[in-house]
Parts: C-alpha cells; sequence; structure tokens
C-alpha cells in the first residue's frame, strides 16, 4: 500500500482540455494577405498586359475613377439615392415579414393560411413584378421601394418561422408546468431564443435588398448606383463600372458589419 502511495502521484499526467466547442479564432491578417496577394496578381496582370484593360481595368484605374466620382460628387449623389431605396424598402419588408413569421409560427390557423401563399409567391422574380407595379402605382420611387420590400418580406417570413420552430420545446413544456401566461412565454422564452435566426434572415434579406434595388434602377431609373452602372456598361466604361461594382462590395461588407454590431449587442446572452 504504500508503495501504491509514492509511486500513484508519480503517475499522474496532465491532458489538454479538448473541450474549445469549435471556438473561433480571429485571424485578421490572413484577410488582408490573401486580400493583398489578389490585388497585386490583378495590377501585374493588367500592366504586364495578360488582361485587357477595356475588359478588366486595373485597380489603380479602379481607385481613379472612385476618387474622380468622390470629388464630382456623383458618387454621393447616386449612392444616396439607392440607400434611401434600399432602407425603405428593408425595413418595411423586414418589419412586416417578422410579423407575419411570428403569427405563423404561434398561430395553427395562420399557418395554414400564410404556408401556401408564401410558398408560392416565394419563388416569383421580384423584379418581374416591377413593371406592373409601375402600371399599377405610377413612376416614382414606390415601385421601387415595394418591389425591394417584397423581395425582403418572403425570406424574413420564411427564416422568422424557422427560427421560432427551433426553439426547443422543453423551455416552454418548463414554463407552461409553471403556469406561465402565454404572453410571458412569447415575450422571455420564444422571442429571445428565435432573435438568431431572425437576424440570420436579415443578412440573406440585405443582400437581396442589394441586389433588387440595382436590378430596379438599371429597369425605371435615372439615379441610383443601378443606373449609374448601366450608363458606364453602355458606354463601354470599365473603369467605373468595376467603381460602381466595388461600391456595392463596400456597401454589402459596412451593412454586414453593422448586423454583426446588432447580434453582439442583442445576443449577449449567449
Amino acid at each position: 500500500m504504500s508503495e501504491i502511495a509514492v509511486t500513484g502521484p508519480a503517475l499522474r499526467r496532465e491532458v489538454d482540455f479538448r473541450g474549445g466547442g469549435f471556438l473561433e479564432v480571429p485571424k485578421p491578417l490572413y484577410s488582408w494577405i490573401a486580400f493583398a496577394g489578389i490585388i497585386a496578381v490583378w495590377q501585374a496582370s493588367v500592366s504586364w498586359g495578360w488582361i485587357d484593360p477595356v475588359f478588366l481595368p486595373s485597380p489603380a484605374a479602379i481607385c481613379e475613377a472612385l476618387w474622380q466620382l468622390t470629388i464630382s460628387g456623383d458618387l454621393w449623389n447616386n449612392l444616396s439615392i439607392s440607400l434611401v431605396r434600399i432602407g425603405s424598402g428593408w425595413v418595411v419588408g423586414s418589419v412586416l415579414g417578422v410579423m407575419l413569421g411570428v403569427v405563423m409560427g404561434l398561430s395553427t390557423a395562420g399557418r395554414a393560411i400564410g404556408m401556401p401563399l408564401v410558398s408560392a409567391i416565394y419563388p416569383v422574380p421580384k423584379i418581374a413584378l416591377l413593371p406592373l407595379l409601375i402600371l399599377w402605382l405610377g413612376i416614382g420611387e414606390t415601385p421601387k421601394i415595394v418591389t425591394i420590400a417584397s423581395g425582403v418580406f418572403f425570406p424574413t417570413v420564411i427564416a422568422t418561422l424557422a427560427a421560432i420552430d427551433s426553439v426547443p420545446r422543453n423551455l416552454i413544456r418548463m414554463a407552461q408546468s409553471f403556469n406561465l401566461p402565454m404572453r410571458s412565454i412569447v415575450w422571455k422564452i420564444m422571442l429571445p431564443s428565435a432573435l438568431p435566426g431572425v437576424l440570420a434572415g436579415f443578412r440573406i434579406s440585405v443582400s437581396i435588398a442589394l441586389i433588387l434595388v440595382v436590378s430596379a434602377e438599371m429597369i425605371g431609373a435615372q439615379f441610383g448606383i443601378g443606373a449609374f452602372l448601366l450608363t458606364a456598361g453602355n458606354l463601354m466604361q470599365s473603369d467605373d463600372l468595376m467603381a460602381g461594382v466595388v461600391i456595392l462590395a463596400i456597401l454589402g461588407l459596412v451593412i454586414g458589419a453593422v448586423l454583426t454590431t446588432l447580434e453582439r449587442t442583442f445576443l449577449r446572452w449567449r
């Protein structure tokens, strides 16, 4: 027994903790290195004549075009109009989509009525409805905003419904066993648990809003990023065209950063 008592501790060995749970390790340097490498190869390919600048201008030419658009005021004039359209359409579509998604998630009758309608209308390309909306609502901002709102509405409904369906039912049963009123169950259990899924749906709907605003402005607008891209393409101004694409990419990154901030603010409990 004494030998075991002496040699026992000597046989103990530290085991590394392996339950990290797929924790994300930020590595921003990798992103910057990859981005710089792509830009360098792109610039070298154009400078050495491997790529025709008419079809794909160099990053230096695109930066020059962005600078000229900035100092001339054309950039802000077109971007501000597109931002108003995106913001208006996205807010209207998101609010209505979340409301209907919650109703469908909490009500059997609401799901029975709403699901067939959503399933039937969702696959229809919303930009195809723009000429009809112009006929109904006239030429102006309203048809464009309604087009964006309709494109945002349906994915938001589906994301909200799926988020509510994913709420653990044992939490709901536990609340019911303590005679918690339905309003408290909805506000304190179901909606907070569904919020991550709803915010994930917002990321998808924002991308759809960007696509629709460009498409709508190409069809029926004189100003905006979409109208600017169409004009630059018709005039074969590839540097201005790529500058507009870069603006859209930057806009997407900014909106994504805003949504990330919202997630960190409202989902601290995770």
